[in-house]
C-alpha cells in the first residue's frame, strides 16, 4: 500500500519538484540588484529642499519630495490617494512623452526609443504593484530594458529587462501562482507542498522497510 501511495503521488509532484529546483538554482546563482535594474540607474545628484517652503497643511500627511527635471514635486499620501504639488502648492501637470523620454535618459544610463503612457492595469504586468498612470520607455539596449516612470512625479518605479522575465516567468512556476505570479499563499502551493512531504517520508518508509537490515529483523522475530 505505501508503495503505490508513494508511486503515484511521486509521479505527480515530480514536475513541480523539477520546477522548484531549476527555479531555486536560478535565483541562488543570480543578484537581485541585477535582476531589478540597480546597473541601469544613475547615481542621484543631490538636492536640498526644505518642506516649510510647501504649504503647512499638507504637512499633518505622509509627505515626500522629489525632483522631477530638477524641479521639486511634492508628493502627498494618505491610505485613500496620492497627490502632486509643485513647489507653489498647485497641483502638477502631467508629464509629456518628451520629458518622460529626457527623465530616462537623465536617471538612467540606457537609451531612451519612445514612451508610451499606460493607465490600465492588466493581470501578470511588468508593471504590476506600482500606481497608474505610468509611463513605458522603451530603450535600445541587448537585454530589452523597458523603464516605468511615475507620470506625475517622474519618479522610476521600475526597471524590466530579459532577465527580470525569466525571473518573473521562473518565481511563477515557483509559487505556482501561474498568471499574477503574486500569491504564494494559493491552494495549489500549499497542496503541494503537503504532498512533497508525504512523498520525502513515504520514500523514507519504504528505504527502511526494504532495506537488508529490516528484513534481517522481521525473519528474527
Amino acid at each position: 500500500m505505501i508503495r503505490k501511495i508513494h508511486k503515484y503521488i511521486s509521479l505527480l509532484v515530480s514536475i513541480q519538484l523539477i520546477a522548484w529546483t531549476v527555479s531555486g538554482t536560478y535565483f541562488a546563482f543570480n543578484n537581485i540588484d541585477n535582476i531589478r535594474g540597480t546597473a541601469y540607474r544613475q547615481t542621484a545628484d543631490f538636492h536640498s529642499f526644505d518642506l516649510v517652503d510647501f504649504k503647512s497643511s499638507y504637512l499633518a500627511q505622509e509627505v515626500r519630495v522629489l525632483f522631477r527635471l530638477g524641479d521639486p514635486i511634492l508628493v502627498v499620501e494618505d491610505e485613500n490617494a496620492t497627490a502632486y504639488f509643485d513647489a507653489t502648492g498647485k497641483p502638477v501637470v502631467e508629464l509629456s512623452k518628451q520629458q518622460a523620454i529626457e527623465i530616462v535618459s537623465n536617471k538612467t544610463n540606457l537609451m531612451p526609443v519612445e514612451a508610451i503612457r499606460i493607465d490600465k492595469l492588466y493581470r501578470g504586468s511588468e508593471f504590476r504593484g506600482r500606481d497608474l498612470p505610468l509611463y513605458k520607455v522603451t530603450t535600445d539596449s541587448s537585454d530589452q530594458v523597458n523603464v516605468y516612470l511615475n507620470a506625475m512625479s517622474g519618479e522610476v518605479t521600475a526597471i524590466r529587462s530579459d532577465s527580470w522575465r525569466m525571473w518573473d516567468f521562473l518565481w511563477g512556476l515557483h509559487i505556482m501562482d501561474y498568471v499574477d505570479r503574486d500569491d504564494f499563499h494559493n491552494i495549489w502551493l500549499k497542496v503541494f507542498s503537503v504532498l512533497a512531504i508525504v512523498t520525502s517520508l513515504s520514500g523514507i518508509v519504504l528505504f527502511v522497510i526494504s532495506s537488508v537490515w529490516w528484513k534481517r529483523r522481521q525473519v528474527k522475530v
